[in-house]
């Protein structure tokens, strides 16, 4: 493709050499460039990438996008930009061929909820026969593949990328959650989202590398109603009217309130064999009585976003009943089936928040006990090892403390200090440091009504230890534990 035709929504000043040339591809990460890319100097918090230029020309990049002044070698075309990175997005949607136009695509930002209404949309899009790609946490997700990033919302190069092989493989939706900082640092622009959504909006991300305060956090995410034609609020969150600020688009609302246009009512808790989740009722643009398979009152919101915009497509009621009935989120409070009657979830919790919302909620439940199996990660902060231990001390009724990513750390130096802080409340546990031990522990020794939470890994598929990552999914930990249980009762003659 010629460069003057990658550039062709692009401000920028031509420093030396020629636009009519051809490019092969378009790099920002000098590693992978290939003879005859164009290198795109990306400044990143810790790194810049003009330090790098001399790299990509001598593996033959032939031409290159750039910040700095002064840049010049002799036979490359060198391109000046204000923002290298918003270059990039412009350049990774014609490079792929604008695949946005093809696709109907929806956006999710908030602080929290956007992996559970994404994969919510998902399953009932995909439930009205509507294949759906999506981008975010987990990664990239086309049909049962799933494609692992660096981060929530890949780079701009990743996501036109995703996109086009989403069309390739059948695809008329995607799906993506648009942090914050996506937004901020350009990873999304050149697309016009058909729908935008708002989940909610709390204090997270503020920091050097991230946001300099709440005020720029939330301006982030306003980004996005520039930035889509139909933009679908949650009408009950005190930040809508500051998230919807100088909006381009078209605006619908959900929420409890009387006055949003989807209006959720009459909510109750659902606990039964094989499935925990929640009940509510919908009225004005949507009439539906809905059971959702996540638990959690703070679901009925996720499940209105989704309901919100997918009422938007060519689908009937009773696809979107049985996509929220069936949905399922890797690692987010995920129900694992198993024999007995008792309920198994596992869930990324690895800090004293995101341990004390789970354990709150699933108290609501009523278990006859609530038992949480659960480590801490080695190298990182010891008070959140204290605090994790705190929260589940007084929520849980038996905490099992184990391995969560010990990393260089002793496995047993990161259990001696969340013991402090099940010891400062009181709270009930057991110590197995082995992960596996730990989940056939839970197992055995389960009860019915019983709720487990493997706490920690959720979606991830490895355990770190001493810098190598072992393969290690709990999911097909918990089915071997059954399986031996299955086969001890065949030689014992129990049938």
């Amino acid at each position: 493709m010629k460069l003057i035709d990658l550039l062709q929504k692009c401000a920028y000043t031509l420093d030396s050499g020629s636009l009519d040339i051809n490019i092969r591809d378009v790099i920002y990460d000098s590693r992978k460039v290939i003879r005859g890319c164009a290198f795109v100097a990306l400044k990143g918090y810790n790194v810049d990438g003009h330090k790098f230029i001399p790299d990509a020309v001598e593996r033959g990049a032939k031409a290159l996008i750039v910040e700095d002044e002064g840049v010049a070698y002799e036979g490359v075309t060198v391109v000046r930009v204000k923002d290298a990175r918003a270059t990039l997005a412009l350049m990774s949607v014609e490079f792929f061929g604008r695949p946005a136009e093809e696709l109907t695509t929806i956006a999710v930002t908030g602080t929290k909820g956007k992996t559970t209404t994404v994969a919510m949309i998902r399953s009932i899009l995909e439930n009205a026969g509507i294949k759906t790609g999506t981008i975010g946490t987990l990664g990239i997700l086309i049909g049962d593949r799933i494609y692992k990033t660096n981060n929530t919302t890949p780079e701009s190069y990743e996501i036109q990328q995703a996109m086009r092989r989403m069309i390739s493989e059948g695809c008329r939706a995607m799906v993506i959650e648009a942090s914050s900082l996506g937004l901020k640092w350009h990873r999304t622009d050149g697309i016009l989202f058909d729908y935008g959504i708002f989940t909610n909006f709390s204090s997270d991300h503020i920091g050097d590398s991230e946001h300099k305060d709440m005020a720029e956090y939330l301006a982030s995410k306003s980004l996005l109603f520039k930035r889509c034609k139909t933009g679908i609020i949650n009408i009950d969150d005190e930040n809508a009217d500051g998230v919807t600020k100088g909006h381009t688009c078209a605006i619908e609302t959900y929420g409890y309130s009387e006055n949003a246009e989807l209006v959720a009512h009459g909510d109750k808790l659902i606990a039964k064999r094989g499935f925990i989740g929640v009940h509510f009722k919908t009225t004005g643009v949507k009439e539906l009585s809905v059971d959702v398979a996540i638990p959690g009152r703070f679901s009925v919101y996720n499940a209105l976003a989704a309901i919100a915009v997918c009422r938007h497509f060519e689908l009937s009621d009773e696809n979107i009943l049985d996509g929220l009935r069936t949905v399922k989120v890797k690692g987010r409070v995920e129900v694992v089936p198993t024999p007995g009657n008792y309920t198994m979830l596992i869930d990324y919790a690895h800090n004293a928040v995101s341990m004390e919302n789970v354990l709150s909620t699933l108290r609501e439940y009523k278990p006859h006990r609530l038992i949480t199996m659960f480590g801490a990660g080695g190298n990182r902060p010891k008070n959140r090892r204290f605090e994790m231990g705190e929260v589940s001390g007084k929520l849980s009724d038996l905490s099992v403390v184990t391995e969560d990513n010990s990393r260089f750390e002793d496995v047993n130096d990161i259990i001696a200090d969340i013991k402090v802080g099940l010891d400062k409340v009181g709270g009930k546990y057991i110590v197995i440091p082995n992960r596996i031990d730990a989940i056939r522990y839970c197992i055995e020794h389960a009860e019915p009504g019983d709720i487990i939470v493997l706490a920690g890994k959720g979606h991830e598929d490895y355990q770190e230890i001493r810098g190598v990552k072992y393969h290690m999914d709990e999911r097909e930990i918990i089915a071997d534990i059954l399986d031996d249980h299955s086969d001890d009762e065949d030689d014992s003659g129990n049938r």
